[in-house]
């Protein structure tokens, strides 16, 4: 099976009607535009055999009215009749005559936009001469944002998502005078976006004219879904036909919220999260459509941006000039002429395929359809996630590579939660819930790397080469750790495409800043997350780490008094003094604690730092020293202990002075027991997979681990094998991967279900 999400299939549609009657003055209305023209509606007879049809025709809204867009059929039928209504005038008005009184009467009108709508609703205002605010997402880009305001309009851009920017807007319609000319529609709002859908029938009844004109009739449509109006009237126009019109609804992975909504029985809003389909990252079904849509959408398909990607590319080698969400309809028709249900569509099927943008920049998507381990880590390792606040090196942080997870879990239709307590430092966790009496099991895997300067090639290469006689894969941050978070990811997608749910909820945790401050894990915790065991696929060579140890950083200040080289009687040398409590230390370090499974504690002075000019007297010292510390010890005992050596220095020198000790770092130790339950389940499906047990042992660096394991999850260290940790090559063994991928998913079997 594919773990992928699955076709929404309603056999029940095939017999659904519509009456849908005719909009009086509609034609009339668009055809008083300047340059009105039909679009064209061009035939691709090499996609009809590739799909096994008899023709495929696609409907090119690149140039609607000088906008390269469907969207200002809807938008400027929907602003003409709010503007008239608002002013008690007939819907048989003039342009110029409606354009005086709303000028007069200081009409202003205002939306929500992730792109093409806005700029429709920004062009219907310069047409009439009145204002137009635009509300628009954070996600939105730049150049799309200067579009909208290239038609005269204000942009006000929201720091939160679609659904949010339909609320601001909302509210800026509060005001006198203020219309909102939405396309989505909500209680109490139901007008506008009924005009709206009832403007994009004209594109309906062009596509209609032009095949009757060549002696057919369209069996199939298949449109792309934002909010749904398009769709709304595509059914409305399909359903009401005497011989009605299968309708392929195709959304983005990304923005599901029709598909979910067809799944679940009821209309419900998603999470979104960032897809090269701007104009149908939409969180909410529109009411008014979604009565229409459940009854009578034949299939719904979702899309990742990469496919949209290829399809458009498809098009535009075939003189469409295709937007992404135009290239949406080709990857959904694609994708169901390819499914065993692909019922829809035979030998004699004439389809037309809706294209509703033309070209537009956009950052080419990478392909969130990989599965596998050693592909994950490929995918993984391209994308730059270097920690920003790690080096004098500025990293990008781990944005993209946070946006190409949501989209591959969404892919899946697995849930998954964004996390993002710092801005610009998000951390997903993406879980498949248990049918209930299971154990759950966490993957824990940080998604930054350390600077790419100091790599020797191209650090995001992410190729298959050979090093030391073994196949591996190359590039900063392979094997530190999206190597072992891919086994991870490998293992979630594994499970899902098993068909079969486990009783326990199996989670990945895609974390951020593990390399610096560990925001992620914690952030991670701080939401709520828990399991009854976590893997953190950390590079081990292979060998289960239960336990490491902890690390404390205290400031230890020696204190002196400035003066002058020349004036010794005046001075106090701190630096001088601070030899006494090095010296003091040093015995201390002999009598660190030992650990039976982590050995002794040990100690190191990491920094010291002192005076300002050889030729003064240093009033201070500070010593930072590392402390590796095993479970007996804690922040307490430690301060404890350097102000017992502090005081008795002094005791022995009163011109010995000092400040109290600082905690400026802790991280806890980690240990579970090697014969832990999850420990000996860990290590019985490691031996199925390999044929031998893994080694089992304590580790000498620290990990997130410790994090879970304070909050009492048992936590094991466990990865795959390669070498070069930070440094000017790194890489990580292909066969390790794909064992990994197989003892993960076996992990999974064996703890879960």
């Amino acid at each position: 099976m594919s773990s992928r999400r699955p076709i929404f299939f309603n056999p029940a549609a095939a017999d659904e009607r519509i009456t849908s009657p005719q909009i009086q003055g509609l034609t009339q209305f668009h055809q008083s535009f300047p340059n009105y023209a039909s679009t064209p509606l061009v035939e691709l007879p090499g996609l009809a055999k590739e799909l096994g049809v008899r023709s495929v025709f696609v409907k090119d809204e690149s140039n609607r009215f000088g906008l390269p867009s469907f969207k200002v059929l809807g938008a400027s039928w929907g602003c003409f009749r709010a503007v008239a209504t608002q002013l008690g005038l007939s819907a048989t008005i003039s342009l110029q005559e409606l354009s005086l009184q709303a000028q007069n009467a200081s009409i202003a009108l205002t939306t929500a936009s992730m792109g093409n709508h806005g700029r429709a609703v920004a062009f219907m205002a310069r047409l009439l001469s009145i204002e137009a605010r635009i509300f628009v997402p954070r996600s939105l880009n730049q150049g799309t944002r200067d579009l909208i305001a290239s038609e005269g309009a204000t942009i006000v851009v929201v720091q939160g998502d679609y659904d949010q920017a339909v609320q601001a807007a909302l509210q800026e319609s509060l005001a006198q005078n203020v219309l909102l000319i939405q396309d989505t529609a909500f209680e109490g709002y139901n007008d506008v976006p009924a005009w709206i859908v009832e403007g994009y029938s004209t594109m309906m009844k062009e596509v209609q004219d032009e095949l009757t004109g060549r002696g057919i009739s369209a069996s199939v449509i298949a449109t792309p879904v934002g909010v749904g109006s398009l769709a709304h009237a595509v059914i409305k126009h399909c359903k009401s036909q005497s011989d009605p019109i299968s309708v392929i609804a195709v959304e983005p992975d990304t923005a599901a919220c029709l598909s979910s909504s067809l799944n679940t029985g009821k209309s419900v809003t998603v999470q979104g999260s960032e897809t090269i389909m701007d104009g149908m990252d939409c969180g909410t079904v529109s009411s008014s459509a979604w009565p229409d849509l459940q009854r009578s959408v034949d299939a719904c398909v979702t899309v990742s941006s990469y496919e949209s990607h290829c399809a458009l590319q498809y098009l535009q080698s075939n003189a469409v000039n295709a937007g992404p969400c135009g290239g949406a309809s080709l990857a959904g028709l694609r994708r169901l002429a390819t499914s065993k249900e692909a019922s829809l569509l035979n030998g004699d099927s004439v389809v037309v395929l809706l294209s509703t943008e033309g070209a537009r920049p956009y950052t080419i998507p990478k392909d969130v359809s990989v599965d596998d381990a050693v592909g994950l880590t490929q995918a993984l390792t391209q994308i730059n996630s270097s920690n920003p606040t790690l080096s004098v090196t500025d990293g990008v942080g781990e944005n993209e590579i946070a946006n190409y997870l949501a989209a591959w879990f969404s892919h899946r239709d697995i849930e998954y939660h964004w996390i993002e307590k710092v801005t610009g430092r998000p951390s997903l966790v993406g879980v498949i819930r248990g049918t209930g009496g299971g154990r759950s099991l966490m993957f824990n895997g940080h998604t930054d790397t350390v600077s790419l300067t100091t790599y020797e090639t191209d650090p995001l290469s992410g190729s298959i080469g050979m090093k030391d006689g073994k196949e591996v894969v190359f590039g900063r941050g392979c094997l530190d750790m999206k190597g072992g978070l891919a086994a991870g990811l490998a293992a979630l997608a594994a499970t899902k495409a098993s068909g079969r749910l486990p009783r326990g909820d199996v989670i990945v945790a895609a974390v951020s800043d593990e390399e610096d401050n560990s925001q992620g894990t914690q952030d991670v915790i701080e939401a709520g997350w828990r399991a009854d065991g976590a893997v953190f696929p950390e590079p081990t060579q292979g060998a289960i780490l239960t336990a490491h140890k902890g690390f404390i950083w205290i400031d230890v200040e020696i204190l002196g008094v400035a003066a002058h080289g020349s004036d010794p009687s005046s001075g106090e040398d701190a630096i001088l003094h601070a030899g006494a409590f090095l010296q003091a230390l040093e015995q201390y370090q002999s009598q660190l604690p030992v650990d039976d499974l982590l050995g002794q504690g040990s100690l190191h002075c990491g920094i010291i730092r002192g005076g300002e000019e050889p030729s003064s007297y240093p009033s201070n010292c500070t010593i930072t020293i590392e402390f590796r510390t095993v479970p007996a010890q804690t922040e307490q005992t430690l301060l404890t202990d350097m102000a017992a050596l502090l005081r008795d220095i002094a005791q022995k020198n009163p011109r010995f002075r000092y400040a109290e000790p600082r905690i400026t770092m802790m991280r806890p130790t980690q240990k579970v027991a090697a014969d832990h339950p999850f420990v000996q389940t860990a290590v019985s499906s490691a031996s199925s997979i390999l044929g031998n047990e893994p080694l089992v042992k304590s580790g000498p660096f620290w990990t997130d681990a410790a994090f879970f394991g304070a909050v009492g999850v048992p936590s094991i260290v466990y990865g795959p094998a390669g070498e070069g940790l930070h440094a000017k090559e790194e890489w990580v063994e292909v066969e390790s991967l794909q064992q990994f991928e197989k003892v993960f998913t076996q992990l999974v079997k064996d703890f879960c279900y």
